[in-house]
């Protein structure tokens, strides 16, 4: 845990002057916090700079502080380095200023000096407010908004896995109109890569002869298979490696280290087929060569739409050629906000409950918790999406809720899996190994 002297005790409470809107949340070289006092000329530019910021309308008192919030995030940044996100902020005085890193290293690595940390997924959550309750310093959690994992493709690949039998397009669809949206049999699309099967030879003709995603104008001879990013760090991978162990062990779940073990070397070759995992796989997707390098990619529902939202308001229309990919088990992760500071607290409560915060999280394809915090609501995104006219998805009922195994035996099959460095137990305040 961190200490703090008075001095910067102080400037924690009063922070920065507020000379800039919008300024960047990405963090640069970490520096130190003491207040910086300003030469009288300096001062006088400054003073001068905010009644003409006043002067063109921007909301806030010339003197008025911001607070810089230090903080460890993994995918979720994507929401702080929103520069509409960033404009709200400094209205309400803050400024955050980002370390991004996967969720696993969040949880191993040291976190102190900072205000919050934000992993991706429950079960890095709990390694840190595990170790903070140990140490006696329990933290305040927030559950903003969450997002299901998801598989992004290209029509053509979901509709070679449609007429394989192994995928269906989500109900919903307007008339005339193509699917954005996919089911995706999971105990089929397993057994289709544990059988070697290659994209060339998926499907079949009415004759029985397999002639695979060629129909579509492509030639593909790799696997069946999706691709995530680096196991022993982004909580996307870890969360996909306990659905596909749910699923393959007969929608069963480890009960000790031996078993889970046993249950990581029974699907090491359905993840590790996919050659050198990238740091992040939406990058790739999203990309033009997205199509040839990773065909289908283990991403986050919101990093689909956002993409999404952003084509319409930028071209008038959706992307057709990028589609999702819904897995019959699913796992809805659970992104923590975990505020270590009381002005970390702050902001959690602030982006939980703020209106205008929450629906930008809405705008970036965020499904938003209700007023309490107590469930996500598809219903807002759903209207959102709809009068922007982006198709939305339909999930249906009845699809297998997954379940993930213990903490401690998750991080096992991880290890095994990702053949990663097990985390050592970090000593209270110490660095981290």
């Amino acid at each position: 845990m961190a200490t703090h002297t008075a001095d910067s005790d102080r400037t924690r409470r009063h922070g920065e002057p507020r000379l800039r809107v919008g300024a960047p949340a990405v963090a640069p070289p970490r520096r130190s916090r003491a207040r910086r006092f300003l030469p009288p000329v300096v001062a006088a530019a400054t003073a001068l700079s905010a009644i003409v910021v006043l002067a063109q309308g921007h909301a806030g008192l010339p003197f008025e502080r911001i607070v810089t919030i230090e903080a460890k995030m993994a995918s979720k940044a994507d929401y702080f380095e929103d520069p509409e996100v960033q404009r709200l902020l400094v209205r309400h005085g803050f400024r955050v200023r980002i370390t991004r890193m996967g969720s696993r290293g969040i949880a191993t690595q040291r976190y102190d000096d900072y205000d919050i940390v934000f992993p991706s997924g429950q079960p890095a959550a709990d390694l840190i407010t595990g170790r903070r309750a140990a140490e006696g310093h329990p933290a305040t959690t927030y559950r903003p908004f969450v997002s299901p994992i998801v598989l992004g493709t290209y029509r053509e690949y979901a509709e070679t896995l449609r007429e394989a039998g192994i995928a269906r397009p989500l109900p919903g669809v307007a008339a005339g109109a193509e699917p954005l949206y996919y089911s995706l049999d999971m105990r089929r699309f397993l057994r289709a890569s544990a059988d070697g099967r290659r994209w060339d030879d998926l499907g079949t003709d009415r004759d029985g002869h397999r002639v695979g995603i060629g129909r579509h104008g492509i030639h593909n001879g790799n696997k069946v298979l999706a691709q995530t990013s680096d196991i022993c760090q982004a909580n996307s991978a870890g969360t996909y490696l306990g659905l596909v162990s749910y699923v393959w062990n007969h929608d069963d779940i480890p009960q000790t280290p031996a078993q889970a073990a046993r249950f990581a070397e029974r699907i090491r070759l359905l993840l590790n087929d996919q050659g050198m995992p990238s740091s992040e796989k939406n990058e790739t997707y999203v990309s033009a060569e997205g199509k040839s390098i990773s065909p289908i990619a283990v991403i986050y529902e919101h990093q689909f739409l956002a993409h999404q939202i952003a084509a319409r308001s930028g071209t008038g229309h959706v992307d057709g050629e990028r589609v999702l990919l819904y897995p019959s088990a699913r796992f809805v992760t659970e992104p923590q906000l975990i505020a270590l500071t009381p002005e970390g607290d702050r902001l959690g409560r602030l982006i939980s409950t703020d209106p205008a915060l929450q629906r930008r999280a809405m705008e970036l394809g965020f499904r938003v918790r209700d007023a309490e915090g107590a469930s996500a609501t598809s219903d807002a995104l759903t209207r959102f999406l709809k009068e922007h006219g982006i198709q939305a998805p339909v999930l249906s009922d009845d699809d297998t809720k997954a379940v993930l195994p213990r903490l401690d035996l998750l991080e096992r099959m991880i290890e095994v899996v990702g053949d990663c460095d097990a985390p050592a137990p970090r000593p209270a305040g110490g660095e981290a190994p």
